[in-house]
């Protein structure tokens, strides 16, 4: 029998449970409500951030965590607007969240300028190692961690299918 998951609700559940993953261990006896920080790059009407947050958040209740119970998430929607991105992720350390979530590389680069201490969980994001957000997959260091859906050593597959496809394809750029 072949489970089929969509891949946003794949990323949306993987990061729900780095979130509380992070959370637990934090969490002490009682029944505290946690803070959580939410970066987006979308709009908060853009069509598919309703099915964004609701996948996100039925991750995090599979986990325990039930949003106006126990959970308090804070949502912050850049619109794709770069030049907000910045005093979007100063917003949601000022309100001192447990995590943070960052949706892309931008939204990273965005909460790690913003705090050095804050656990952040991350998503969508190319090349973490390579681009320094973190020290290797396996062991990130600092505050960040999370996980990537592209392996670049796939970089070399697809340029070996493009060969097969157009043999006479001698050159391939990224634009």
């Amino acid at each position: 029998m072949a489970i089929h998951i969509r891949r946003r609700e794949l990323i949306a559940t993987l990061g729900s449970v780095a979130v509380a993953w992070s959370l637990a261990a934090r969490a002490q006896q009682s029944e505290k409500v946690r803070r959580v920080g939410v970066l987006m790059r979308i709009a908060k009407d853009d069509p598919s951030a309703p099915a964004d947050v609701q996948t996100f958040q039925r991750g995090l209740e599979k986990l325990g965590w039930t949003a106006g119970r126990n959970i308090l998430i804070d949502y912050r929607w850049a619109a794709g607007s770069d030049d907000r991105v910045q005093g979007l992720a100063k917003e949601l350390v000022e309100l001192k969240p447990d995590a943070l979530v960052a949706y892309g590389t931008l939204m990273l680069e965005a909460v790690r300028r913003a705090t050095k201490t804050i656990p952040i969980v991350f998503t969508m994001v190319s090349d973490p190692v390579g681009q320094g957000f973190v020290m290797t997959l396996a062991r990130p260091g600092g505050n960040a961690t999370g996980f990537t859906s592209f392996e670049f050593s796939i970089g070399g597959k697809w340029l070996e299918l493009i060969k097969e496809m157009s043999p006479s394809v001698t050159r391939a750029t990224n634009v």
